[in-house]
C-alpha cells in the first residue's frame, strides 16, 4: 500500500474507506484538506465595500470586494457579451476565479458589531469593472453568489456601496492555492503520434448523494485497468470539470459537471486492487 500527499491519493485502509463513505451516507462529511497543494498568502488590496444584510437574522453584512495581481483574471467578456450573458439560460457558463475569505467581525460606524467578508479577484478585471455600471453590477452579483454557495448563506440584493470606504474593518491576508508549472519533454512527432493512437477514454460513473433532494455530494468512479500505481496518474480538478491523464498514455479522460464543486476539501483515492479511481466532491452549488 502506497501514500500519497497530493490530492491524489493511493488506496487506504479498508476501515477509512469503510468510514468514509458511512460519512456520506449520514451526510456528516467533514473537511479533507489536501497538504499536498501547492499555496500562496497574498495580501489583497483595497477596492469597494458593499452593504448587505443576512436573510435569516436581518444582520447587516458587509462586503469587502478586493484585489490582487495574484487571482488569474477571467476570460476576456464585453460588454455585448456580458449583456447576452445575463440573458442567456444559463449566465453560469462565465467563470470569475476569486477568493473567497472567512467571516470576521468588526466595529461598524455606530459602535456595532458586523460580520464582514472579504472577496480577492484579479486587479486588472477589477479596474475594468469600475468604469462600467453593468460590470460592476456583475461583480457584485458573482460576489453575492460566490459567498451563498460556500457558506451556505442567504443574502439580500438589496446593497449599497460604501462611498467614503473602500473596505470595512481590517483586509485579512488570504492563502490562494498556486499551480506547479509543468516539466518540458521534447518528444518526437512520431512518438506524439504514436502515444495519441494508444490513449483510451476510460469507463466511468457519476451518481450523487444523496439520490433524491438537494445533491451536497457528487462521486465519480473512474475505471482504469492496467494502472498498478497513483503515481502514474495526473487528476485535475476545476471547480465544474475532472481532467485525468494516466501515464505513460494510457487513459485520458475530461469531463464536466452539472454542479460547482468544493475542490479544496475534495478527495481522491486509487484501489490498487480493483484499479478503480474514487473522487468524492462537495457539491456548491446545482
Amino acid at each position: 500500500m502506497e501514500t500519497d500527499s497530493s490530492l491524489l491519493s493511493t488506496e487506504l485502509e479498508q476501515q477509512r474507506q469503510e468510514e468514509l463513505y458511512q460519512q456520506l451516507l449520514l451526510q456528516t462529511i467533514g473537511k479533507i484538506q489536501s497538504d499536498g497543494t501547492p499555496s500562496k498568502v497574498i495580501r489583497p488590496q483595497p477596492g469597494i465595500c458593499v452593504k448587505t444584510s443576512s436573510l435569516t437574522d436581518q444582520q447587516k453584512v458587509f462586503i469587502n470586494i478586493c484585489q490582487s495581481r495574484d487571482v488569474p483574471p477571467p476570460p476576456h467578456l464585453s460588454q455585448e457579451a456580458l449583456v447576452e450573458l445575463l440573458e442567456s439560460d444559463d449566465p453560469t457558463g462565465y467563470k470569475v476565479p476569486m477568493s473567497l475569505g472567512e467571516a470576521h467581525t468588526e466595529i461598524d460606524n455606530s459602535s456595532k458589531s458586523c460580520t464582514v467578508y472579504d472577496v480577492v479577484i484579479n486587479e486588472e478585471f477589477f479596474q475594468n469593472c469600475q468604469k462600467d455600471t453593468l460590470f460592476q453590477q456583475f461583480l457584485i452579483a458573482v460576489s453575492l453568489e460566490g459567498l451563498e454557495n460556500k457558506y451556505t448563506l442567504e443574502l439580500s440584493r438589496d446593497i449599497k456601496i460604501l462611498k467614503n470606504r473602500k473596505f470595512m474593518g481590517f483586509l485579512t491576508e488570504q492563502n490562494i492555492r498556486t499551480k506547479s508549472k509543468p516539466v518540458i519533454q521534447e518528444i518526437d512527432s512520431k512518438e506524439l503520434q504514436l502515444q495519441n493512437s494508444t490513449v483510451k477514454s476510460p469507463q466511468f460513473g457519476l451518481w450523487v448523494e444523496p439520490p433524491s433532494g438537494e445533491a451536497e455530494f457528487l462521486i465519480a468512479e473512474i475505471q482504469l485497468p492496467g494502472v498498478s500505481s497513483a503515481h502514474s496518474l495526473l487528476l485535475d480538478l476545476g471547480e465544474d470539470r475532472l481532467v485525468l491523464n494516466a501515464r505513460p498514455s494510457l487513459f485520458h479522460l475530461d469531463i464536466f459537471f452539472p454542479f460547482l464543486i468544493d475542490q479544496e476539501n475534495s478527495a481522491a483515492q486509487y484501489n490498487t486492487n480493483t484499479q478503480v479511481l474514487t473522487v468524492t466532491m462537495p457539491v456548491l452549488s446545482s
